[in-house]
């Protein structure tokens, strides 16, 4: 019986804190230094009048659009998708007009798999495959399987959890 997989979109396959820290620049020409990142997620690390904004970024249509893909992601996620049932999950309805961004993301970036691979919901507790790969520990909570933290900045203090450091990572865990 083959394994199934879900993994995460973003800050796991697709970078959306590049894009807003580039729209950040934009806006008040100020970068952030791992340091200043680290522990952190990006609107904890902004000064708090402009927590709104990120928020602003990220529900902009066509934000999630053109993300840079993790390096790689695609050649792993190919490989995985011959050995396991892969499914590409993510929490999109958090952020609504990120659903058709996503799928057209998607498509052009893993062209290898089909639309009944990709799970863009809102509560990720519907998730029930063998292993999720994810960065955020709260979509852990009612996954009975077995779970990879994938690593960033705002996770390096989590600790219980296997990492997967980056997706040549993954390939040597997983394939």
């Amino acid at each position: 019986m083959q394994l199934s997989i879900a993994i995460d979109m973003d800050e796991t396959i697709a970078d959306p804190i590049k894009k807003a820290r580039e729209w950040y620049y934009r806006d008040y020409g100020r970068t952030f230094t791992p340091e200043e990142l680290h522990g952190k997620t990006f609107t904890e690390a902004v000064p708090p009048e402009h927590k709104d904004k990120i928020k602003e970024y990220l529900n902009t249509p066509g934000f999630f659009r053109d993300l840079d893909v993790f390096p790689d992601a695609k050649e792993v996620l190919k490989e995985l998708n011959q050995k396991y049932k892969l499914y590409i999950v993510s929490a999109a309805m958090e952020f609504p007009d990120s659903l058709r961004d996503k799928y057209d993301w998607l498509q052009e970036h893993f062209p290898f798999l089909t639309w009944k691979q990709f799970c863009l919901c809102g509560d990720k507790s519907i998730v029930q495959t063998d292993i999720m790969i994810d960065d955020l520990i709260r979509n852990f909570t009612y996954f009975k399987g077995k779970p990879y933290l994938y690593h960033g900045h705002h996770n390096v203090h989590v600790e219980g959890y296997e990492r997967i450091l980056n997706w040549e990572d993954a390939a040597k865990k997983l394939l």
